[in-house]
């Protein structure tokens, strides 16, 4: 079934995508995704477990860039923290499914702004496991609490830059980044 269940998420990311996703139909997804109405109901059971399953899908796209970009870097804080956070910032600003729900959200209402804001807990659990996994291997001395602070501090503020962006991509992940160092650091610090 993971074939189907693939197709479907991408006929809802791209339905989504050309409407909002106040306009995507199940019938319309099961037919772009060639399954029955009743196989995408037997696989997600409603519209909002659709959209929980597209949530997941493109929250594990971002944490993956994450991991890449912080990989890439090794134990340089700064650097690994600049690369995450603007290819974090860079891929939102591009991603057409994170478009759509901000630009749908601001007209009127959509359904998949809370998987970014109120209901971000998948968001900010995987991203902030990619920092500590990360973290753990490059400042294995920090002190667990205060290290779990600073991840989750700086993944808010990332996703916060997201939905509301302030100033250009590369100056907000340089000074996200400076913060990120800051907070990396005061928790590896002996105490």
């Amino acid at each position: 079934m993971g074939e189907a269940r693939d197709a479907i998420v991408e006929a809802a990311r791209a339905q989504t995508v050309a409407g909002g996703w106040d306009g995507v139909r199940m019938g319309a997804v099961a037919e772009a995704a060639g399954v029955s109405r009743q196989t995408l109901y037997n696989e997600f059971g409603t519209k909002a477990g659709l959209a929980e399953a597209l949530a997941r899908h493109e929250v594990d796209r971002f944490v993956g860039e994450v991991r890449a970009a912080l990989a890439e870097h090794g134990a340089d804080v700064h650097a690994a923290a600049s690369a995450a956070i603007r290819r974090t910032l860079a891929s939102a600003a591009d991603n057409p499914l994170v478009k759509a729900i901000l630009t749908s959200a601001r007209g009127g209402s959509d359904e998949l702004l809370p998987y970014l804001t109120t209901r971000a807990d998948l968001v900010l659990a995987e991203s902030t496991a990619a920092l500590l996994e990360w973290a753990g291997r490059h400042l294995p001395d920090a002190d667990p609490a205060a290290l779990a602070f600073a991840a989750d501090s700086i993944v808010r503020l990332v996703v916060s830059h997201i939905v509301l962006p302030g100033a250009p991509v590369d100056e907000t992940a340089g000074k996200l980044a400076d913060l990120a160092v800051h907070l990396f650091l005061a928790a590896a610090a002996p105490r």
